[in-house]
């Protein structure tokens, strides 16, 4: 069986290089969350190099809470989605690659999960690049995805637990992370098994990402999963 890791990157904390090693997809922070032009462009030069695909990942301009916080858009949504994708469109372009997906970070990922019409302005701007869309499985963002007819990927998490409706534990709660990767492998064949889990995020930000990743990994491959990309 095949199964995707996916790492937020470019967004300055380092590691990236280690990470890129690892994963088998990249998502580039655009520059307003967190990162800059600079560090978008090396992060993608260095994803490509090692056949990892790219994603673009954008968020809310507010790098003072790093995008967690929930901003008010009012009519601004689509200007903030399309210049932070097209920025990595463009990227990619000089680079002779394609983008192969949106995944969006933090606050905004979860607005789009739970609001509708939120889901469907993602989906609209996403829709002129005909790009896949990363989320979690079951909410807003798949149904906008599968009613524009773009390709949803089902997203879950090596490092963060799920609550009942399953939806992330907020990060402010004691449990919200989990960093022992036998737990965390365990976590992830039932995010498989149970929620069609195509894509599993290992955060780069977070302490010991390089050397948590690493064991995920050796774990699947152990198992017998394959990591590749989900467009392989």
């Amino acid at each position: 069986m095949t199964i995707d890791l996916n790492a937020d990157v470019g967004e300055g904390f380092g590691g990236d290089a280690e990470l890129l090693a690892i994963v088998s997809s990249a998502n580039i922070a655009c520059g307003l969350h967190a990162g800059s032009p600079e560090i978008a462009a090396e992060t993608m030069e260095l994803a490509i190099s090692r056949g990892v695909a790219i994603g673009a990942h954008p968020g809310y301009h507010d790098r003072a809470n790093f995008g967690r916080e929930a901003v008010e858009l009012a009519d601004e949504g689509i200007g903030i989605l399309a210049y932070q994708i097209g920025a990595l469109v463009g990227l990619a372009g000089v680079f002779e690659a394609e983008l192969a997906h949106v995944k969006l970070h933090g606050a905004m990922y979860h607005l789009a999960h739970d609001d509708a019409d939120f889901a469907d302005l993602v989906s609209g701007v996403v829709g002129r690049w005909n790009l896949s869309l990363v989320g979690l499985p079951g909410g807003e963002l798949e149904r906008a995805a599968d009613d524009a007819e773009l390709r949803f990927i089902r997203e879950g998490f090596a490092d963060r637990r799920l609550q009942a409706d399953g939806s992330l534990v907020p990060r402010g709660e004691s449990n919200a992370l989990i960093a022992d990767p036998a737990e965390a492998f365990d976590h992830i064949r039932r995010q498989i098994d149970e929620r069609g889990v195509q894509s599993i995020c290992i955060h780069g930000d977070a302490p010991g990402a390089v050397a948590f990743a690493t064991a995920i990994r050796t774990k699947l491959e152990a198992a017998g999963f394959i990591i590749a990309p989900p467009n392989d």
